[in-house]
């Protein structure tokens, strides 16, 4: 029984934290850590069987007991934890991203690459059934060769002003499963990018520096086009749509919903609204990538999300912020000239 430490019991651990226990065999959570844990935070914990609780992340890394850990406190932390984790020879999964600052994911990349542990990037979103089905048509070679890619992602609702000032900027908080998207379903890299937004749904986020709505388009090494389409704000809810065009047909999915039923009278024809936000969506999603980190561990094989595809779509992010404050179409190779890579 894989023995594991979750740091971090906000939302998104106490999510992974109730999917290992419930879903997610051969593994157990033993030890929860997280500065703010309070009696509720430890009453739950208690609820769920586990062990041991620390307010110190440290405590997790010291017991050797603990084979793995899931890094799922605040961004700001993601990078230097890896390597404490690193070093203490604990296997890793780091929630995305693993950085904002390129050159501390290298820190990270260069630890990993050499230290016999195994090492995944939470981008939830490729073990989701819909976007896996199109990877699926898309390797089969259905679509023939790719010649354009669109993905449509739209939250429910807009962050508060509080989290935008410390969020990275939208590219690096929201785009960036997007970024992972285009990579994912095409299996090739972006080599350039052009970027235009504004502040359309809440000139707040203007004012904090930021946008909330946003068109991107890549070029690809393969040939192919992208593009994004991000709001901050869709009133329907969730919109999560992908769709990869080629040169034999294409594959397109649409967003989930509470149902499929329909009603069609002489008013309208009705359906349901897609599911509100992303623990509805990907719930399912949360729990096949910790199996899959599970599995890659338990059989000593490769991890379906590495270090690197942490690094490119923070690389993507950042030539997306560049071409926004320059008006111009930015390279992906400028970027990593910059950090040397």
């Amino acid at each position: 029984m894989l023995k594991i430490g979750i740091i971090g019991a906000g939302r998104i651990g106490k999510v992974h934290t109730e999917s290992i226990t419930k879903y997610v065999k051969g593994a157990e959570v033993t030890f929860i850590a997280d500065p703010f844990l309070d009696e509720a935070a430890k009453q739950w914990s208690t609820s769920l069987g586990i062990q041991y609780t620390s307010k110190d992340y440290h405590d997790i890394l010291a017991n050797s007991e603990i084979d793995a850990v899931l890094i799922c406190s605040s961004t700001d932390t993601h990078s230097q934890i890896s390597l404490e984790a690193i070093k203490a020879g604990k296997h890793v999964f780091c929630e995305k991203p693993v950085d904002h600052d390129v050159d501390k994911i290298k820190e990270v990349l260069k630890a990993v690459k050499n230290a016999g542990i195994k090492y995944q990037v939470g981008f939830n979103r490729r073990f989701d059934h819909n976007f896996k089905a199109v990877k699926e048509a898309v390797d089969a070679g259905k679509i023939g060769v790719q010649h354009i890619i669109k993905i449509t992602s739209r939250d429910p609702e807009e962050p508060p002003i509080s989290y935008v000032k410390i969020s990275g900027g939208m590219f690096l908080d929201m785009t960036i499963h997007d970024f992972d998207m285009v990579r994912y379903l095409s299996g090739s890299e972006v080599v350039e990018v052009y970027a235009m937004g504004g502040a359309l749904v809440d000139p707040g986020i203007g004012v904090a520096g930021d946008i909330d709505t946003a068109i991107i388009t890549m070029k690809l090494n393969n040939g192919a086009m992208a593009v994004i389409d991000n709001s901050r704000r869709a009133v329907y809810g969730y919109d999560q749509r992908a769709e990869v065009f080629g040169s034999e047909g294409a594959v397109a999915v649409g967003n989930d919903k509470s149902s499929t039923a329909v009603l069609s009278t002489k008013k309208g024809v009705i359906s349901e609204k897609p599911l509100y936000f992303f623990l509805e969506r990907y719930m399912q999603a949360y729990t096949a990538e910790i199996q899959e980190f599970v599995a890659a561990i338990v059989n000593n094989t490769d991890v379906p999300v590495n270090i690197t595809d942490g690094l490119e779509p923070v690389i993507i992010g950042l030539a997306a912020k560049k071409s926004l404050d320059e008006n111009r179409p930015v390279t992906t190779a400028e970027i990593k000239n910059t950090f040397g890579l």
